[in-house]
C-alpha cells in the first residue's frame, strides 16, 4: 500500500503563533492530523507536519509527500546532502536553521521509501487546499 501524505505549515506573525497539518491517504481512508505551537514560524511548521505524519505510519511503508514549502522539498531532497557533509554547515559555514526538525525529519525518512512531490499552492489542488485550511485554523486557535 503506497500512503499519499499533504502536508501544510502555517504562522500569524514570523515567529508568532503557528499551526500545522497533515492529510494521509491509504486506500478509501482519510487521516487528518493537525497541532499548533506558540512563538515558531512558519518553516518550522512546514517541517512539523511530514514529521507528525511519519510517526504513525508503518515503518517500511511507500509514501508519497506532497508539499506547497520549496523550503521543506528542496531541504530534504537536495540540501541535507551538504549539510550531513558538512556537519550541519551552510554554504556559508552557519549552523543549519531549524536543525532539530531537519535531524529528526532525516532519520525518520530513513524507515520508508519515500518520494517527495512540490504542488502549487493555491493552485486549487484539493488536499493541498484542505491542509492549508486546517493549518491556518489551528494557528489561529
Amino acid at each position: 500500500m503506497i500512503y499519499k501524505v499533504y502536508t501544510d505549515g502555517a504562522c500569524i506573525g514570523n515567529p508568532g503563533n503557528g499551526g500545522w497539518a497533515a492529510l494521509i491517504i491509504s486506500g478509501n481512508k482519510k487521516d487528518y492530523l493537525k497541532g499548533s505551537k506558540k512563538n515558531t514560524t512558519n518553516n518550522q511548521m512546514e517541517l512539523t507536519a511530514p514529521i507528525e505524519a511519519l510517526k504513525i505510519i508503518p515503518n517500511g511503508s511507500s509514501v508519497e509527500i506532497y508539499t506547497d514549502s520549496k523550503y521543506l522539498k528542496d531541504g530534504i531532497t537536495e540540501w541535507i546532502i551538504n549539510w550531513k557533509k558538512n556537519d550541519w554547515k551552510t554554504s556559508n559555514k552557519k549552523t543549519v536553521k531549524n536543525i532539530d526538525l531537519w535531524k529528526e525529519l532525516d532519520k525518520l525518512t530513513k524507515n520508508f521509501e519515500i518520494s517527495w512531490h512540490w504542488v502549487k499552492a493555491h493552485a486549487g489542488n484539493e488536499f493541498n487546499e484542505e491542509v492549508d485550511k486546517l493549518a491556518n485554523e489551528t494557528a489561529k486557535n
